[in-house]
Order: C-alpha cells, then structure tokens, then sequence
C-alpha cells in the first residue's frame, strides 16, 4: 500500500507540465483538425468536410511550395551538419581563443530571424549592397541574390544556415567532448594521425550527436517561414515559396478555415518525413 501511495504521490509532479502540455499544445491541435474542417471567422463557422483540403491541394503555388520546402530542408540540414561537425572538431582542437569563438560562432542564433532577414535582404541588394558592393571592388560583377529566381531560395537557404550553424556546433561540441580519452590514446599508440583520429573516432562516436543535428535542422527546415518572408515573402514569383508562406497568404486573404486546413497538411508532412528518418537513424545508431 505504502509503495502505491508512492508511486502515485510521485506522479502528481509530473500535473503541472501535463496541464501546460494539453492547454499549450494538445488543445489548440484538435482544434487545428477540427477548424480545418469548416470555413470560419473570428465570430462564427460553419462544418464543410474536406473542402479546405481539396481547394488547398488545388492552389497552384503547392507544387512549387513542396519542392522547395524540401529542397530548402535537405540544403539547410546538409550544411548544418557538415560545418557544425567541421567547427565542432576546430572549437574543441588545442586552440587559445577555442572559448572567444564559440561565442563568435553561436552569437547569430540569439539574434531575432526577422533582424537577420532584413539585414540580409539590404546586404544582397543588387547594386548598393555589401555583398555585391565588395565584390565590386574586387572585379567581380555580383548576381541578384534575391530577385533571380534561380539563386534566391539557395541565397535564403545560406541565411538560415549562417544563423544556425552555431547551434549544430555546440551540440557538435557537446558530442566531441563526451568522447573517452582512451580511443585517442589507442589510435595514438597504433600511429594514427589527424585524419584518421576524424574519420575512425570522431565521425563515429559523435553519431548521436549528427542524429540530433539532423533531426533537429530538417524539421526546423520543413517548417520554415519568418526568414523567408522577411527576405523574399515568397518571390521573385513563386520561387521562394514554401508551404508555410503559402498558408501565411491564405491567412492574409482572410481564408481562415483554408489557412488551417494548410497548417493540418504541414504537421502531417513533417511528421511523416521527420518520423521515419528519426526511426531511421535511432536504428542505424543502435547498429554501431
């Protein structure tokens, strides 16, 4: 009896984070599924099945909204992972200022996205921005990062990753320094050099590490929207669109019910992207 009232007396500190969790999230999600449903105002609605749906996957942008949003999540997620895991092996190698740059490094993730958006948008000005500017004096004609559309989602894409590679890096550290010493000293004693310490102790036994990097940009990417809007909202054209600035301008246009219906498609496709590859990767982490 004592053990029951225990347990059970153990359990009511985990109320206070449940009652957040269903009035935070749980909550306003059912909602989500069922306004989704129906074609709403601030002030009333009105239950009209799988219209929104169908006129959604209607829109003509969408094809264009899906391509790019994961062509957005793959790049921002690829290059996260590869320069966090490069900064990460440089910021815990035997440098003086290793303290000094992580702080460098990590600084644009506290900074607001829409700040970065917009100073980025005036530093790719195609003639008195910086970028191109520099350029200049350097003889080199500089493109239109943002109004060409064949470089303005690549050019937003390099933003966000400039704002979060940071955050990849001290997770990156994080991993490195949980390594044991005792592989360095075998790999030491067996005569095996810098290359081989990256690729045969780093590489692997930072695996978890990669797993959370991963997971956590691709998502972050699926799910993109303030900096593209800051940026671009969406242009030149449809070239920048993603599917969270589609349901933005739904929104904008006063098709609330259809914004939703959006917002359901999203968490859907982010959870049938991002759950398989979680699944995916714990497996291949459990085979080493």
């Amino acid at each position: 009896m004592t053990t029951i009232l225990k347990r059970t007396y153990s359990y009511y500190f985990l109320l206070p984070a449940a009652l957040i969790y269903i009035a935070i999230f749980l909550v306003p999600t059912l909602m989500s599924f069922f306004f989704s449903l129906t074609r709403w105002s601030l002030i009333e609605w009105k239950f009209i099945g799988l219209e929104n749906f169908i006129t959604f996957f209607e829109e003509p942008s969408l094809r264009i909204g899906f391509k790019n949003t994961l062509l957005y999540a793959v790049i921002t997620c690829v290059l996260k992972v590869v320069l966090g895991l490069l900064l990460g092996v440089f910021l815990t190698s035997k440098i003086r200022t290793k303290g000094y740059l992580r702080s460098v490094i990590f600084f644009p993730t506290l900074v607001s996205t829409i700040a970065v958006g917009l100073a980025f948008s005036m530093m790719m000005h195609p003639t008195q921005g910086l970028i191109n500017t520099t350029l200049a004096k350097l003889g080199i004609a500089g493109p239109d990062w943002l109004g060409n559309p064949d470089l303005a989602l690549i050019s937003v894409a390099l933003v966000d990753v400039w704002k979060g590679v940071g955050f990849a890096t001290v997770i990156y550290i994080a991993g490195i320094l949980s390594i044991p010493e005792e592989y360095y000293e075998a790999l030491q004693i067996d005569g095996g050099g810098a290359l081989h310490k990256f690729w045969n102790i780093i590489v692997p036994l930072s695996r978890p590490a990669t797993n959370s990097v991963i997971i956590l940009s691709f998502i972050g990417g699926l799910r993109s929207f303030d900096l593209v809007w800051a940026m671009t909202k969406g242009g030149p054209g449809f070239s920048t669109d993603l599917i969270a600035s589609i349901i933005y301008k739904q929104y904008q246009g006063g098709f609330y019910g259809l914004a939703t219906a959006g917002n359901v498609i999203l968490f859907l496709v982010v959870t049938l992207l991002a759950f398989p590859l979680y699944m995916y990767l714990n497996r291949k982490e459990a085979e080493l």
